[in-house]
């Protein structure tokens, strides 16, 4: 074989995507580049590419984007309207002259190729009509041309004795294929295909090889069965190996072309080609691997039909490769779509192979789709990178193959399904292992709020591996994992579908294992909740539902029944589940294992329940003791809570059932609350009198929980999280089948929209007399303005007063509200996302001008009425009723019309509930009193302890709306609130109570006053079901563009934010703050990813600007960016003055160089002391690092600074507020208080702790010597309390000699009436109180002001509510913890010479383990621009941290290594030991 120098035998490692080199293919411009290249120039767009990402500073300045454009200009701009025609017309004119000329040469080159016998004179020829070929369009080219010059090309094809005739010629040929695709028809018809099948089954020359790949790819493209006929699978796959990679994926992709039209019997060459295609998937080249496994799968499609040919699949290895590409830690990473391809071969194989099923049992199959479902159920804790419904789609795919593998044969089946299962009666241990690996995974997402389908693909699975297992050996598993309290659960779900397969289920148990099963079933509630359907009448069932949640892949199904077969045919796709199906099955269980004799002999089961029920009457009836009898009460509780805990953490375990059917969680909530939990409070109002007594019923609650450590409040919180999880019925809305199209909605501004319209009939209530009829026909509304906006609308359309002109301008400035699109708490400040890649194929598209238009439209609006409107009397005029129920206009229409359909329908439903018509009817509204509904009377206590405390308990609380959609769970939200509440203030309430206990004699020694307690773990309070159902939600395509999700959505996340893990909750925010564009949009440069495959930046569509900074006069750029671009909704990209490079890089070192600037002690910003200095050799010697992190110091309004000082803290805010919009990290170390000071919560002396823990040790003393004096003065007779010292450590107060001064402030003017007196035990309490209202209160009032005025010129600092202290730090400033280095290699992507076991990489990677936390910053800092990694840590970097070979000089060690800071790329040398590169990098 002669090489003629056109091939490497080595493979040659490929650069990455941006720096790679055009192939082949790339370096011809083809007609299709030309035409839209062509096209782009003739629509006047300028095809810059706006990703700057990527951008470094050693970029080509011939790139347009790289300093070409001027800074205060958008990236990507287009060219003005006013020259597109012109323009459009030169084009023309050019070419058609052009093609005319291309015309006359290809005529004369082909009459030279005809007439020249010379080969010289032919290659000439050849090699000119190659060049006018790759240059030329199709108007240069006529049917009859093609036809002739085909001819003459395949003749020349065949020239045996010159191979450069032969190369040139088949170049032709793929040329004239691309440039005329018409013209394949004439090639087929001249016999092209079997020559150049020839010349790769006997293969001379390499080049001409390569360019026979080249053109058979383009020629099967159009003409697959041709290729097929003549052989060519066969030749392009004969001699494979002998091909680059890139040349490897042009004669893959001619199978994948060819397997398009595969005839029901592919032909002996298809087969022959699958050991070559199955040897092919042990390739490292993702894109080869890919289109291998979609040509096996296509091979497979045809062939499932015949058991031979799948058993010959399989005998060629195909089993042992795909499951080898489902490793998760497998080289070769597939794309998502190809990755349930492959899933779905394997149940293909499975189906009609019995080799296939066994293969797949001896090849423990389920230990690889036990990492796949386990990896879906914790999906909600990490990013996502996938399309939407893609995960589910996988898991869809996963449970297919599930229950493929679990036959049960019936009457009439098949000899397949006899023999499967007669292989798995003989083979017992391979089900046993198999249950034991996907029982417990299964069961974990039925807890975890999988969707209905999902839910429903579980239950058959299990429902199936019970009924074949023929040992106990299941039996523990099921109980581990705790099965009966899953199947309660599941009974009590509305669905019709999951309720049978669970009685299936719980039949089949308790038929085969009713010893073991039988007294869990009675103990979790299985019993009752079977009996609880019974309670319905026969033909009141719910009817079947005609829908499934989410989209099936690759198919539309109507039902669940077939949801998981094999097979859909349009004949099958009635119901199978009849309506009286539950009944029957719940009557049957009953009668055969629930008798009345089974409860006589079984007695001792209930005592748990009946001995809890009587602690909650117990509980109940201690409200109505007087409440003066204060010690009666708290010994009495004591008495109650030691009793309930004793059951909850005795030898025999409570279940869930027991603890939500004894009632004692809404007993516990009630006397906690002194029922207030239920109510409403107002200003003034009888209710606020006992609060003094609920926050001291709290401070002993946590007394008692946290007594032995935090373990009986971890037993409690799992027991409410349990029972959460059992009760909550919290409906999912997914949207189905949304086309993009353009629509009208008349109600309520008559404009068009692009999402589907309701369609509503509104009716003057019976009896309204003040009212006009508006009209007897339906009208279209936009589903997703607010009822109030309806409200507005139809006022002066049905007064029967005329319209004042004040009435008319507040219905104009009011009109433009109905364009909202965001639900109940959440206000969609970004634009609409007209460029967001939705890849499901069902779900809704709105895309398009515009939404733009509506968005801007309604942001303009918004910012308008929200000025005009403050004061006006905005109260609704008319109240809507929907079949006789009250509509809360607080929704949007859409939103209220579910909720209402909701109350009666499954718990899980799309927007098909509402494509019907409404009738609603309309009424004047009641003038009710201003309502104060979920609002904590502030000023109702007085500067009370407790304060803080209940206010953060009372000011969020869930809305009655929530009460009605799900009343099992309010008493338990309320208390898992109550408890994360103690438990975010536990160092308050704890050291309250040991005050209190010291001024009254209980504590005699101030050393007693010490708190020494430690919280639950944050992640204790989340509820991984809730978080499962939010992520599904946020997946909705509809209900995230256009933010219309479900009332309970915002309800919770506005009053409960903590049972939702931190992932979500920013998903969440990012909808709210920033709009839907931006929901993905994850910090940072960041990303997220795949489980098997590298990360894919989702970022939003705001558009770039790039701004100038100078490093000298940092904090002064700062200014002028927030000034230029602080309240625009772009990305600012940062470059340096007198400095090259722009980019992610230049822009993450602003933002760390801002950080530190704000750090300087000279400012007078922070609180400090001489230990805060930091003087660090990796920081700026100047900056603030104090232990606690940074607090405002208080400052005087008088004093001349102070000016400076808030302008400071408003460009600080500013700064903030715009790196979260824009994804980048701060570097700056804010004290938890001061977090809660930006999240809008309410200090307290006690939250001086985690600013000085010195002064506020010392203020908790005196404060408690202050309560002990008072206690002595208010019970004169007290003997134990007159005796106690009133001395501060055995010194007077008086000898002290304090002065009215704030220590280490002395110029802070602490209290005007006291400025000349000393500090004595009559003034000790006002001295404390002016202390601390200078230290968190009034001193630093206005600075936080500020901080939110100028936060909130970017958007709504109330977004942040959400998040906790901790949470809002990662948010803003990244993980704390740099390096795992466990996962490291994990995370790190090594290329161009380097692999993970490189010596270089080794020791390189030692180095960060042996790095100390400030090293390991500096290192970040120099390979990123950033000293912290982005939330998510090292795993959401993106683009990846990637180390290459740096080539040098001869001498690497003395080579220093480089970065490309905006693609992390770092470039290290090969130092020959792990001395030179810990002595380079240090």
């Amino acid at each position: 074989m002669e090489n003629r120098g056109q091939k490497r035998m080595e493979v040659v490692e490929e650069p990455p995507a941006d720096k790679r080199a055009c192939n082949s293919q790339d370096l011809k411009p083809s007609t299709s580049a030309t035409s839209s290249s062509l096209q782009a120039q003739r629509n006047g767009h300028d095809n810059t590419d706006a990703d700057m990402d990527t951008t470094s500073s050693s970029a080509s300045p011939s790139n347009p984007s790289d300093g070409e454009e001027d800074s205060d200009h958008d990236y990507g701009s287009c060219d003005s309207d006013d020259d597109a025609d012109p323009r459009r017309r030169v084009l023309q004119r050019v070419q058609r002259g052009r093609s005319s000329g291309d015309q006359q040469k290809l005529k004369s080159l082909m009459s030279r190729l005809s007439e020249e016998s010379d080969a010289s004179l032919q290659l000439t020829a050849l090699t000119e009509l190659c060049e006018v070929l790759s240059f030329c369009t199709e108007d240069s080219l006529s049917t009859v041309m093609a036809d002739v010059l085909s001819r003459v090309l395949v003749k020349l094809a065949k020239h045996e004795s010159n191979a450069d005739i032969m190369l040139f010629a088949i170049r032709g040929i793929t040329y004239l294929c691309d440039v005329y695709p018409r013209s394949v028809a004439f090639v087929v018809k001249h016999e092209t295909i079997p020559a150049l099948c020839q010349r790769l089954l006997t293969i001379e020359y390499l080049d001409v090889a390569e360019q026979c790949l080249q053109a058979l790819e383009k020629i099967s493209r159009d003409q697959p069965v041709a290729c097929l006929n003549a052989g060519a699978i066969m030749a392009v796959l004969s001699y494979i190996d002998f091909f680059s990679t890139s040349i490897q994926r042009v004669a893959v992709s001619t199978v994948v072309n060819i397997c398009r039209k595969l005839p029901s019997e592919p032909p002996s060459p298809v087969m022959d080609a699958v050991p070559v295609l199955c040897n092919l998937l042990q390739y490292e080249d993702r894109q080869l691997v890919e289109s291998v496994a979609i040509c096996l799968t296509r091979i497979a499609d045809q062939v499932s039909q015949s058991p031979a040919m799948l058993d010959q699949l399989c005998r060629h290895g195909l089993i042992h490769q795909s499951t080898h590409l489902l490793n998760l830690n497998s080289r070769t990473t597939l794309s998502q779509p190809v990755y349930n391809g492959v899933i779905g071969l394997l149940r293909k194989l499975s189906s009609g192979s019995t080799l296939a099923f066994r293969t797949l049992y001896e090849l423990n199959i389920g230990y690889r789709l036990k990492e796949i479902i386990s990896t879906y159920d914790t999906s909600h804790s990490v990013s996502s990178t996938q399309p939407i419904n893609a995960c589910s789609n996988q898991v869809h795919e996963v449970l297919k193959l599930v229950i493929e593998l679990l036959p049960l044969t019936a009457v009439g089946d098949n000899q397949l399904a006899l023999e499967k299962e007669s292989f798995l009666l003989d083979q017992p241990n391979l089900l046993q292992q198999f249950g034991a690996d996907m029982l417990p995974v299964m069961i974990q997402v039925l807890k975890s709020g999988a969707s209905v389908y999902v839910s429903y693909g579980c239950l058959s699975a299990i429902h199936k591996l019970t009924c074949l297992s023929k040992s106990g050996d299941l039996v523990e598993i099921l109980n581990n994992a705790n099965i009966s309290s899953v199947l309660a659960g599941i009974l009590s779900r509305k669905d019709h579908h999951v309720v049978v397969v669970a009685l299936q289920i719980a039949e089949v148990l308790l038929e085969k294992y009713r010893d073991a099963f039988l007294n869990s079933f009675i103990k979790e509630g299985v019993f009752f909740a079977i009996a609880a359907l019974l309670n319905y009448d026969k033909g009141q069932q719910n009817p079947v539902s005609g829908f499934i949640q989410g989209s099936v892949p690759k198919e539309i199904v109507k039902c669940l029944c077939q949801s998981f077969e094999g097979s859909i045919s349009s004949s099958s796709q009635t119901c199978k589940v009849e309506n009286d199906s539950v009944y029957i099955l719940a009557t049957r269980i009953k009668e055969s294992f629930f008798g009345p004799e089974v409860f006589n002999s079984q007695k001792g089961l209930m005592d748990v329940l009946q001995n809890l029920k009587n602690l909650s009457v117990e509980l109940n009836d201690l409200m109505t003791v007087p409440i003066d009898a204060h010690v009666q009460h708290g010994e009495k509780f004591f008495s109650i809570w030691n009793q309930i805990m004793d059951r909850l953490k005795g030898r025999e375990s409570v279940s869930t059932f027991e603890f939500t059917e004894s009632g004692v969680v809404k007993a516990l909530a009630n006397y906690l609350s002194n029922g207030l939990y239920e109510r409403k409070l107002s200003k003034g109002g009888p209710e606020c009198d006992s609060l003094p007594l609920v926050g001291n019923r709290f401070e002993v609650f946590t007394r008692l929980l946290w007594s032995d450590g935090e373990a009986t409040s971890s037993v409690l919180i799992q027991k409410l999280q349990n029972s959460l999880s059992s009760l909550e019925n919290y409906p999912i809305i997914l949207s189905q089948v949304l086309k993009q199209r353009s629509l009208f909605a008349a109600v309520p501004n008559e404009r068009c929209i692009s999402y589907p319209v309701l369609r509503v009939r509104f009716v003057k209530a019976e009896g309204e007399a003040c009212l006009r009829d508006y009209s007897q026909d339906f009208v279209t509304v936009d589903p997703l303005c607010y009822l109030d906006a309806v409200d507005q609308f139809m006022w002066p359309k049905v007064n029967l007063k005329p319209l004042d002109s004040v009435e008319a301008k507040d219905h104009q400035a009011i009109e433009c509200q109905s364009s909202q699109l965001h639900s109940t708490s959440i206000s969609c400040q970004g634009e609409s996302s007209s460029h967001m890649e939705i890849d499901s194929p069902n779900a809704s598209q709105l895309q398009g001008s515009q939404e733009e238009e509506d968005q801007d439209h309604l942001t303009d609006s918004l910012e308008e009425n929200s000025s005009s409107s403050e004061g006006e009397d905005v109260r609704p005029r008319l109240l809507f009723r929907l079949e006789g129920l009250e509509l809360d206009p607080s929704l949007t229409v859409y939103q209220a019309i579910l909720l209402h359909k909701l109350k009666s329908e499954n718990e899980t439903t799309n927007d098909s509930k509402l494509s019907g018509h409404h009738t609603i009817t309309y009424e004047r509204a009641p003038r009710l009193a201003e309502s104060h509904e979920n609002l904590f009377p502030l000023g109702s206590m007085d500067d009370d302890e407790y304060h803080p405390f209940l206010s953060y308990l009372f000011a969020h609380r869930l809305g009655l709306r929530h009460k009605g959609t799900s009343p099992s769970a309010y008493a338990i939200l309320f208390l898992l609130k109550s408890l994360e509440g103690m438990n975010r203030f536990l160092f308050q309430l704890i050291c309250h109570e040991k005050i209190n206990a010291f001024g009254e004699g209980r504590l005699e020694s101030l050393d007693d006053l010490r708190v020494q307690v430690r919280p639950v773990p944050y992640a204790e309070f989340v509820s991984s079901k809730l978080t499962e159902k939010l992520e599904q939600q946020l997946r909705d395509s509809f209900a995230v563009s256009t933010c219309g999700l479900p009332p309970w959505f915002t309800d919770l996340m506005e009053s409960c934010p903590f049972l939702f893990s931190f992932e979500v909750k920013s998903k969440y925010f990012r909808l709210a703050a920033f709009g839907p564009q931006q929901v993905h949009h994850q910090p940072q440069h960041l990303s997220n990813s795949n489980a098997r495959g590298e990360g894919r930046s989702i970022t939003g569509s705001l558009p770039r600007k790039k701004f100038l900074a100078c490093r000298e006069k940092i904090l002064e750029s700062a200014a002028k960016m927030m000034e230029l671009h602080g309240t625009q909704k772009v990305a600012i990209e940062v470059e340096y003055s007198e400095e090259v490079g722009t980019g992610l890089g230049p822009t993450l070192e602003f933002y760390t160089l801002v950080s530190r600037a704000f750090q300087n002690p000279d400012l007078g910003l922070w609180r400090s002391d001489r230990s805060s200095l930091a003087g660090k050799p990796m920081e700026d010697p100047g900056s603030l690092v104090p232990p606690t992190g940074l607090f405002p110091r208080p400052w005087s309004a008088t004093s001349a600074a102070f000016p400076g000082v808030l302008q400071k803290f408003a460009l600080l805010g500013t700064v903030l507020a715009k790196a979260l919009q824009d994804g980048r990290v701060l570097d700056i170390p804010f004290s938890k208080t001061f977090y809660k000071l930006i999240l809008g919560q309410e200090l307290s002396s006690f939250d001086i702790h985690f600013v000085d823990p010195e002064l506020s040790k010392t203020l908790v003393e005196l404060q408690a010597l202050a309560r002990r004096r008072k206690v002595i003065s208010e019970s004169q007779c007290d003997v134990r309390a007159a005796k106690c010292d009133l001395s501060f450590r055995g010194t007077k107060i008086e000898d002290l000699c304090l002065e009215f001064t704030l220590p280490g402030y002395t110029d802070y003017v602490l209290a005007p009436q006291f400025a000349n007196d000393m500090v004595t035990m009559d003034n000790l309490e006002e001295y404390v109180k002016a202390i601390v209202n200078a230290t968190v209160r009034n001193g630093i009032q206005k600075q936080v002001e500020a901080f939110r005025s100028g936060f909130n010129k970017v958007f709504p600092i109330e977004h942040l509510k959400i998040f906790n202290e901790e949470e809002l730090e990662t948010l803003l400033c990244g993980e704390r913890d740099l390096f795992n280095m466990n996962e490291v290699l994990d995370h790190i992507k090594f290329d161009h010479g380097y692999t993970s076991s490189s010596p270089p990489v080794e020791n390189l990677l030692e180095i960060l383990h042996e790095f100390d936390k400030e090293q390991q910053r500096a290192f970040l800092q120099f390979v990123t621009g950033c000293p912290r990694l982005p939330p998510g840590g090292l795993a959401s970097l993106n683009p990846k941290l990637t180390i290459v070979r740096k080539h040098g000089s001869d001498s690497s060690e003395t080579d220093l290594p480089s970065v490309m800071t905006c693609a992390n790329y770092l470039k290290l040398p090969p130092y020959s030991s792990k001395v030179t590169s810990l002595f380079i990098f240090v």
